[in-house]
């Protein structure tokens, strides 16, 4: 599928089982939906917007979206552009699918697919059709941002909204053997990189702009602004964790180490200098500095070829696994979890092994976590088990208390605050500035659980920092504003 020329996929030899349950440290995993089968899917996420829907991306250029119960029997077509892709094989074709934080009300939703003549990268906005929320407006598409691909494989694919509202696009490296164009190195250009974007602002050349925070915004070197961290193989599936803001990376590697990133500012993960912990083969000897390690790398024994990144798991039905990240190796279906804290790894043991090979995780609106198999009967896995005795069942419900970034910021005058409550109570949303001094109360009283937002118009108040303090049953949750005048 999407991890290098060379790699023989043994795996369509492999039997598949349409309702197989694997088990090991007493967790296990069913089809989540036996009723539904896809083609080759390669990614599930929700829409966020409190309908409890699904939605599957094909690499064959559909998207599919059905309810999230375990006895839905149809999936509906929600976008087809498989007219728009080059060859939806190996590791081309549909790859991501993102929907905008506030989807909910201006319908907007984000693709990244592999186009043909040139060969090329897509990434587009698309809008939902007003008089079916379950369909999209195919003629709706306008391009955000086209790159160029000088190979056939290790397009990245994924994208995702961050914490703070920009759409972050993961480039692998163009494709070939050890990156025969250097662009893991490269900065001026996109290819190996982690972008960070604005598509809710235009200038008069993109369709997009530059977060002034990104950071090379600005730079008089030729480096590309949309930057955001490099030195990437094939950045193939990747998530935020939403309480820490975490970004963390699953790179697939070349033919000796697979690796998971923590991805920060400005960082260099050290792709082509390095693969994982360990100086690339065949590439000679490597210096280290300046660049960023892996919290973790694994080689290639036992079958191992390829990591499938995850999700730091927030659901419900395996409380022992709250906080710890949760990934895959595609070649084996060896599902994994650690937890790294106090920068260090505290915890690192094998979960169980799937028979089929894993492109993807995802999540549903209550953080609950979903396994994507790509061949043979290819379905949606989750975690076995119902909710425990005093844990919320109800998806709809957020499992997790949480304050989002405000957004815009920098901000002038007014700016919007998000905050998620798994527990309904008296609540207070509050304004202070570095003084300990109230300036806004936005929110004091009941609130139900859910996902909320305020909004804080600072006419009046001086430029300066601000800070908002969410205070819940939950717990009390605090973000830095700045307001430019």
């Amino acid at each position: 599928m999407r991890h290098g020329i060379g790699r023989t996929i043994v795996l369509l030899l492999v039997s598949f089982v349409a309702m197989w349950t694997g088990r090991s440290q007493g967790v296990s995993i069913v089809n989540a939906f036996p009723n539904l089968t896809f083609s080759n899917p390669i990614f599930l996420t929700s829409a966020g917007d409190g309908t409890r829907r699904l939605f599957v991306v094909q690499q064959n250029g559909l998207i599919k979206v059905f309810q999230n119960d375990s006895a839905a029997t149809t999936a509906k077509t929600f976008l087809n552009i498989t007219g728009k892709l080059s060859s939806p094989t190996n590791e081309e074709g549909l790859l991501g699918l993102a929907f905008h934080p506030d989807f909910s009300s201006n319908g907007y939703f984000y693709v990244n697919y592999t186009a043909p003549n040139p060969l090329r990268t897509v990434v587009a906005r698309y809008r939902v059709r007003q008089d079916d929320q379950d369909r999209a407006d195919s003629l709706s598409e306008f391009k955000i941002l086209e790159i160029n691909q000088p190979f056939t494989n290790h397009n990245g694919g994924m994208i995702a909204f961050g914490p703070d509202r920009y759409l972050y696009i993961g480039m692998g490296d163009g494709g070939d053997a050890n990156d025969p164009d250097s662009n893991g190195q490269n900065r001026s250009v996109l290819l190996a990189k982690i972008l960070r974007i604005d598509v809710d602002d235009t200038t008069a050349t993109t369709h997009y702009a530059i977060p002034p925070d990104n950071p090379f915004a600005g730079n008089s070197s030729g480096w590309r602004e949309e930057i955001w961290a490099w030195g990437f193989r094939n950045p193939w599936r990747w998530s935020f964790d939403p309480p820490t803001r975490q970004l963390w990376v699953g790179d697939v590697g070349q033919g000796a180490r697979e690796e998971v990133d923590i991805v920060e500012k400005g960082k260099n993960y050290g792709w082509r200098i390095m693969e994982g912990t360990i100086c690339r083969p065949g590439g000679g000897t490597c210096d280290t500095t300046g660049l960023t390690l892996p919290i973790k790398d694994y080689p290639h024994t036992n079958g191992n070829i390829a990591i499938t990144g995850g999700y730091v798991y927030r659901g419900y039905r395996q409380p022992f696994l709250s906080g710890a990240y949760v990934y895959a190796d595609y070649g084996t279906g060896r599902i994994w979890m650690l937890r790294y804290e106090n920068g260090g790894l505290t915890a690192d043991s094998l979960l169980l092994k799937a028979t089929f090979p894993i492109s993807s995780f995802g999540t549903d609106e209550n953080g609950e976590l979903y396994i994507v198999s790509y061949l043979g009967t290819a379905g949606i896995y989750r975690f076995a088990g119902e909710a425990l005795v005093g844990v919320r069942a109800d998806r709809s419900v957020p499992a997790f208390f949480a304050l989002d970034q405000n957004f815009p910021n920098p901000f002038n005058p007014s700016t919007s605050i998000s905050y998620q409550l798994p527990e309904s109570g008296r609540i207070r949303l509050a304004v202070y500035d570095l003084l300990g001094r109230t300036v806004a109360v936005l929110v004091d009283g009941w609130a139900t659980a859910g996902v909320h937002r305020g909004n804080w118009n600072a006419a009046g108040a001086a430029s300066g920092v601000y800070i908002c303090r969410l205070t819940a049953p939950t717990g009390t949750r605090t973000i830095k504003m700045l307001l430019v005048r």
